[in-house]
């Protein structure tokens, strides 16, 4: 898949240095996402299965908005029940378009036409316009100060 490999050495550079480990290995086991599963700090990617390189960048999301104390949890059975919790998909879309907008890729990276039941277009129109859904909530989990900071973030780890 050529497509995938102009942004997958920045994206999984990226994600490395923020704490995010991306291991490239032959995934056999069905995963939520094609070609992507999460087991702690830790992306476990298959190219061969992969849609998009931006769905990594939306999974690492995922792990940056849990809590720090459950982080490693994920993907194990030590998970709690409710993981991943209310609105933390927004939090996810949100910490992915701050990433891509930090890598200085156009917003179909992530929120391409392949995924995001087919409200991607939507989805790009709404970040377009500057309508960050969820954007108190990620506020609160500390990720930014104000709504005008964003889509700059203070950190890239809750």
């Amino acid at each position: 898949m050529s497509n995938l490999a102009p942004n997958f050495s920045i994206i999984t550079d990226f994600l490395k240095e923020i704490g995010i480990t991306v291991i490239e290995k032959p995934l056999t086991e069905p995963t939520f996402l094609p070609g992507i599963k999460i087991v702690g700090h830790t992306i476990y990617v298959d190219r061969s299965l992969l849609i998009a390189t931006g769905d990594i960048l939306h999974e690492a999301g995922h792990l940056a908005v849990t809590e720090a104390e459950f982080r490693d949890k994920i993907g194990t059975p030590e998970v709690p029940s409710d993981w991943p919790k209310d609105g933390d998909e927004f939090g996810a879309m949100l910490w992915s378009y701050a990433a891509l907008t930090h890598l200085g890729f156009p917003s179909e990276v992530v929120f391409h036409d392949d995924g995001y039941k087919d409200q991607a277009d939507w989805l790009r129109e709404q970040y377009a316009a500057g309508t960050y859904i969820g954007l108190p909530l990620f506020i609160w989990m500390g990720f930014c100060d104000d709504e005008v900071q964003f889509p700059r973030v203070k950190k890239w780890l809750r």
